[in-house]
């Protein structure tokens, strides 16, 4: 079981902090990969909670790769986002204030699978094209960076 979920077993569904990382990839057309979420069934990049005694860096290549199945040779640091608007409720409860490092993967090698159960699908979106279904706080996060307009 994961720290976070052991904290859950405690805390319930009360706010935590949630450091964490989120990864950027984008194929040859600058399109960004997103994957599907299982959870709320709408599209968000890839990413997730760090580890007990885990770096920034190397929970965004233990996401790549377990959600995408893809390896990076570097990450490179886009922002370090946090505050009062990187709060998230998931759907079944949960509320997090996010902690995000987002990094662009470089270098990325393989091909985007679906590893997990966190997603359905992944697919490339080319960002000035409307994103059906994005997930608000995947939007919220892609204008904070300066992805979406």
């Amino acid at each position: 079981m994961g720290y976070i979920m052991e904290l859950r077993e405690t805390l319930g569904s009360r706010p935590l902090l949630m450091p964490g990382a989120c990864v950027l990839v984008r194929n040859e057309e600058g399109h960004l990969l997103l994957q599907k979420r299982s959870d709320s069934f709408d599209w968000g990049t890839l990413g997730g909670a760090l580890e007990l005694g885990e770096s920034l860096e190397e929970a965004a290549a233990r996401e790549l790769q377990e959600e995408a199945g893809l390896t990076a040779k570097a990450f490179q640091l886009i922002a370090l986002l946090s505050g009062q608007d990187m709060y998230y409720r998931y759907p079944h409860g949960d509320e997090v204030y996010n902690v995000m490092a987002v990094y662009e993967a470089v270098g990325v090698e393989g091909i985007p699978t679906v590893n997990d159960d966190e997603g359905l699908e992944l697919k490339y979106f080319a960002l000035d094209q409307p994103i059906p279904d994005l997930n608000p706080f995947t939007e919220l996060v892609l204008r904070k960076i300066g992805y979406l307009n």
